[in-house]
């Protein structure tokens, strides 16, 4: 069990993003803010709770389960505050705590590991903070009516911008909410503690831990998480010999049928090989086993299905597949159009199938069976 809980707060309304949910379930590079800090958080040794609005405590859990992390999901509170007293009370039996915007969700985890470091350390509470680069200049509030008025530009080598996670000894973090009425009102947790005449460690922040709030926020959290995208290679051989129809490619042909413990469809199985591969989720053989009764003369398009949802189980979806199949016969070009068309509706995505001979070399050029080589491109 670990002593360390990190509560990722994403209980925000997310009125300046625009987006119409709330911030943390907007979408930037095709999956939710909070997905990306999840999957940020990942390897992190600490009990992860998520402070969520009431009724989307189901839709965060899916959202955990696709970022591979095990979490509490809790309900958050009108303020921050209310969530982040909402997560301390989840996360009752840990040691150390620290609490996390989901909104920065490109956060390193080199920079979580570091507040956790300083904690262990021996520090109650601990920031961590980048040197503030932009001249920065005091203004005298106005009215709606009238502009802000200039006042003195502030030495900004005595600032610092503040970033999550910020972590504390437990017992303290709680001292400090439990007081926190009484004696300041504030957003941040560490001026809390603060009030309490602690002492506040700083560690070195990262510029991407920044945190999506508007619109320019989200376009350049965009650009810099882009797809996920990720290209495998698969290859299948099978010999004439069968005793069933030849289908390759999705399609019956004339002609004799290939061995295999299935129909010996060389183009699906190096298909699904390639898509697998691609994801880092082993091969055709972890995926339906090599010689399971139930897939006994079992179509390719079987194979190819299943390895679709299973990338689609851990989040990811093809983008195009391209199979060069080598071989005497049958000619791949007579039938092409119908080929690509089959396969690609069963990946769900682009197929484009060529072909070509060994020019009578080998096993293949004699006539003897059948090769195909196929590259899968997926994306998150």
């Amino acid at each position: 069990m670990t002593d360390t809980a990190l509560i990722v707060v994403a209980a925000g309304s997310g009125t300046r993003l625009g987006r119409g949910v709330p911030k943390a379930f907007a979408e930037v590079a095709g999956a939710p803010i909070l997905e990306h800090a999840l999957r940020g958080l990942a390897a992190i040794d600490a009990a992860l709770v998520v402070v969520v609005p009431a009724g989307l405590e189901a839709d965060a859990a899916v959202i955990a389960a696709r970022a591979g992390v095990t979490v509490s999901v809790v309900v958050g509170g009108e303020t921050r505050a209310d969530s982040v007293a909402a997560g301390l009370d989840a996360a009752r039996d840990a040691r150390w705590v620290l609490v996390h915007d989901a909104a920065r969700a490109l956060t390193p985890a080199a920079q979580v590991e570091r507040v956790i470091a300083a904690l262990r350390a021996g520090a109650s509470a601990v920031v961590p903070v980048l040197p503030v680069v932009d001249t920065i200049r005091a203004v005298t509030p106005a009215s709606l009516a009238e502009p802000d008025e200039l006042g003195a530009i502030v030495d900004r080598a005595g600032l610092r911008a503040m970033q999550t996670p910020q972590g504390f000894d437990a017992t303290v973090l709680r001292r400090a909410y439990a007081e926190a009425d009484a004696r300041v009102a504030s957003t941040d947790d560490a001026q809390l503690v603060q009030a309490l005449g602690l002492p506040v460690a700083a560690v070195r922040g990262d510029d991407l831990a920044f945190k999506i709030t508007t619109p320019a926020d989200a376009d350049r959290a965009e650009s810099l998480l882009g797809p996920a995208i990720r290209v495998g290679v698969g290859a299948d051989v099978h010999a004439f010999g069968g005793d069933g129809p030849l289908r390759l490619a999705g399609l019956e042909w004339e002609g004799q049928g290939l061995e295999g413990h299935s129909d010996g469809d060389a183009v699906c199985h190096a298909i699904v090989d390639a898509l697998l591969g691609a994801a880092g989720l082993g091969d055709i053989g972890g995926l339906v086993g090599v010689d399971d009764p139930q897939h006994a003369g079992a179509h390719g398009e079987v194979f190819v299905r299943a390895a679709v949802a299973r990338l689609a189980e851990h989040g990811w979806r093809p983008v195009n597949v391209a199979v060069q199949v080598l071989g005497v016969r049958p000619r791949i070009g007579t039938r092409r159009d119908e080929a690509q068309g089959a396969l690609s509706a069963m990946v769900g995505a682009p197929v484009s199938v060529s072909g070509t001979t060994t020019d009578g070399l080998g096993a293949l050029g004699r006539g003897e069976g059948v090769q195909a080589i196929a590259t899968a491109l997926i994306r998150r």
